[in-house]
């Protein structure tokens, strides 16, 4: 009979997603996931079968709760221009405690160029924010929010990737002037 663990695996998954978040795969070792986790290394690799599904895991715990944030922001009552701001405004003002940047971003930039596994993940998570966006940006333009002369696809990839960029600029010293430059900026293409 299996021994029950005695962890819990969702917040070990939690604390490797920062790890990585802070630090990048390659630059997080096992011992810092073990400081991470509160788990020795036989715990880890006894529950993920490596370093590199122990960062699937994470990955796919960030892009699942960022996507919500997403689908809730756009989801809701609130006029496109203001969705929009409002997403904007995530990469402006992010979450308390959270370290900068953008694991996807990240992930982007690190691992998806030579780990074929990982770039697949990250593409059906940028087709899937840019579809959302997309849709509600279209929801929009049919409601005279937007001018019937933008283009919904192009303004989705236009934010996906200012949104991104912004992530970049915050982790590469940016200040709030400066982001919220950008993120006003970015709403007069609407």
């Amino acid at each position: 009979m299996a021994r029950p663990r005695g962890f819990d695996e969702d917040r070990a998954i939690d604390a490797a997603m920062r790890a990585f978040w802070t630090a990048g795969y390659e630059a997080t070792s096992t011992q810092d996931l073990c400081e991470a986790t509160g788990l020795g290394r036989s715990s880890i690799y006894n529950t993920f079968k490596s370093k590199h599904d122990l960062f699937e895991k994470a990955l796919d715990r960030y892009t699942e709760e960022r996507n919500a944030a997403i689908a809730e922001v756009l989801d809701g009552p609130l006029p496109i221009r203001e969705k929009i701001r409002t997403l904007l405004w995530q990469s402006v003002e992010p979450h308390a405690g959270d370290p900068l940047g953008c694991l996807v971003v990240n992930s982007m930039i690190e691992l998806a160029p030579h780990d074929p596994e990982i770039a697949e993940r990250l593409r059906r998570d940028r087709d899937w924010r840019t579809e959302a966006l997309r849709a509600a940006l279209d929801a929009g333009r049919r409601a005279g929010e937007i001018g019937a002369d933008k283009d919904p696809r192009t303004l989705a990839d236009f934010f996906v990737a200012a949104v991104s960029g912004m992530r970049v600029a915050a982790r590469g010293g940016a200040g709030r002037p400066t982001l919220e430059s950008i993120a006003a900026t970015a709403l007069t293409v609407l």
